[in-house]
């Protein structure tokens, strides 16, 4: 069993940043891959960003260039750095893992953009 925990949300104004943070309980590397997907009222969820063991990423076209995922081994924590916020990114994140046929969620940690 896996457990992710995120941090990090809250409420910034348009143009601003904030770093979500998700923390594993198993050492990411025993992960294929570890990612973000949000889901905003009304909307089907969708994929954000993902990081294979290897270190590949992937982003959605509507963050790339915004938007940076990354992971520190040693703290077993994979970070979302979110500039340029926009109102449509409000959303709640979670936090996501896959090993082997199983996956894997967090609780969420909501994010709002709005003035």
């Amino acid at each position: 069993q896996v457990q992710l925990v995120e941090s990090g949300g809250g409420l910034v104004q348009p143009g601003g940043s904030l770093r979500l943070s998700c923390a594993a309980s198993v050492s990411i590397f025993s992960l294929d891959n570890m990612g973000w997907d949000r889901q905003a009222p009304g909307k089907q969820r969708e994929m954000v960003a993902r990081i294979t063991r290897g270190g590949s990423t992937k982003y959605a076209d509507s963050v790339k260039g915004r938007f940076t995922i990354s992971r520190d081994s040693a703290k077993n924590t994979v970070y979302l750095q979110m500039n340029s916020l926009k109102p449509e990114d409000t959303a709640v994140y979670y936090c996501k893992a896959d090993q082997s046929i199983l996956s894997y969620r967090g609780q969420g940690t909501q994010v709002t953009v709005s003035s």
